[in-house]
């Protein structure tokens, strides 16, 4: 009963082994490429071909492949330490982006190209630092970062990597240098402080001065205007006390005369002889009071005496000359009022003021004469009086 018991079991075990074999002979026959992926198949350790994404049946036991990752990838590049052209030490670390571009040159010319790739970006980052000024290094990254591909490109095309770009993450120089530099800094923050704060007090003082020059060119100019108008105003008050001098002197030769000719009426001669200026003044008076139709060429005007240019200039006569004009067509309203109430009189209507009245207003405005001494009264006495001589 026992060997019928062993030799059941072996055929089970023979099939367990053949399902095996099968197994495996299939795992090795089929290789599933990704999508992102090539693989490089070699039959009997000669290379056969690529392997596209998908499945593949390869021979079993005797095919080897190799994976390529066809994406961009990241190396990062450690830390390195060199020395500038200045003799500055200095510690800086890269990344380098690469893509397999020809998956069998990868595999047949480089035996791994990432570790080469990370080898050849170390020892190009070194060389280029140490060709270098340590003020280059910290502030030239983008110059880095294009000599460093630039020397990667060479290299990395045979063998089917392209160089996408190369970044330096840090450069740092020593300690004892950084100290040094951080006190240059402050030095020179400190420079620039200085600079701008003597500036601004230079703009200050600057600003100051203008000012008080235009506050002294405006406290000037109020003062020469003051004067101009203090001046002007003098001149003004000269001229009408001048102007009042020369009335009041007409007016006291009228009244002089007048009171010589009442005299001389009263004394016993009937020829009397009167000076021109006393002829003149009188008629141009009585003419202004009663309307009279005497002919101005009858009497020779008394005028003042003018002032010549220099002491019109000098005054500023002609800057009142507005200023009189207004007082000269004041006069003249006045006189047409005085005719008006003369002619009224003469028509004898009870609502007009008398003559008194009339000369009494024309002495406050015009300094007149007295109704007794008019033109047409003044004018008998030397007719009668050549009558008389005639007579004789």
């Amino acid at each position: 009963m026992v060997p019928l018991q062993i030799s059941g079991i072996g055929p089970i075990l023979l099939g367990l082994l053949v399902l095996l074999l099968a197994v495996a002979v299939v795992r090795s026959m089929v290789v599933i490429t990704g999508p992102y992926e090539k693989n490089a198949l070699a039959v009997l350790g000669n290379f056969n071909r690529l392997l596209n994404p998908g499945i593949d049946f390869v021979p079993p036991f005797v095919s080897n492949t190799t994976t390529f990752d066809m994406r961009t990838q990241t190396l990062d590049v450690p830390r390195q330490e060199a020395i500038t052209r200045d003799n500055s030490p200095v510690t800086a670390d890269a990344v380098v982006y690469i893509k397999v571009m020809d998956a069998k040159k990868a595999f047949l010319e480089v035996e791994d190209y990432k570790r080469a790739v990370s080898n050849l970006a170390q020892t190009t980052l070194r060389a280029v630092l140490g060709d270098m000024e340590l003020d280059d290094t910290l502030n030239k990254r983008g110059e880095i970062n294009a000599r460093i591909r630039k020397e990667l490109d060479g290299p990395t095309d045979e063998w089917g990597v392209r160089v996408e770009s190369v970044e330096v993450r840090e450069v740092n120089p020593s300690a004892d240098v950084q100290q040094a530099m951080e006190q240059q800094t402050s030095a020179e923050r400190r420079r620039r402080a200085m600079i701008l704060e003597a500036q601004g007090e230079r703009r200050s003082a600057v600003e100051q001065a203008e000012g008080e020059k235009q506050s002294n060119i405006i406290r000037a100019q109020g003062e020469k205007q003051s004067q101009v108008l203090e001046a002007q105003g003098d001149s003004i008050s000269t001229v009408l006390r001048a102007k009042s001098a020369e009335a009041m002197g007409e007016r006291a030769i009228i009244d002089k005369g007048m009171e010589t000719l009442v005299s001389l009426g009263e004394g016993e001669s009937t020829k009397f002889v009167l000076p021109q200026e006393l002829t003149s003044l009188v008629g141009r008076y009585g003419k202004q009071m009663s309307g009279s139709d005497i002919a101005d060429s009858d009497f020779d005007a008394l005028d003042a005496l003018e002032f010549d240019d220099q002491t019109r200039e000098m005054l500023g006569l002609d800057d009142i000359e507005a200023m009189l004009g207004e007082i000269d067509e004041a006069a003249e309203m006045d006189v047409e009022q005085l005719e008006q109430q003369a002619e009224a009189v003469k028509a004898g209507e009870s609502n007009i003021k008398s003559a008194d009245d009339v000369i009494s207003d024309a002495e406050n405005g015009m300094a007149a004469p007295d109704e007794e001494m008019m033109p047409d009264q003044v004018n008998e006495n030397p007719t009668d009086g050549e009558d008389e001589s005639s007579n004789d």
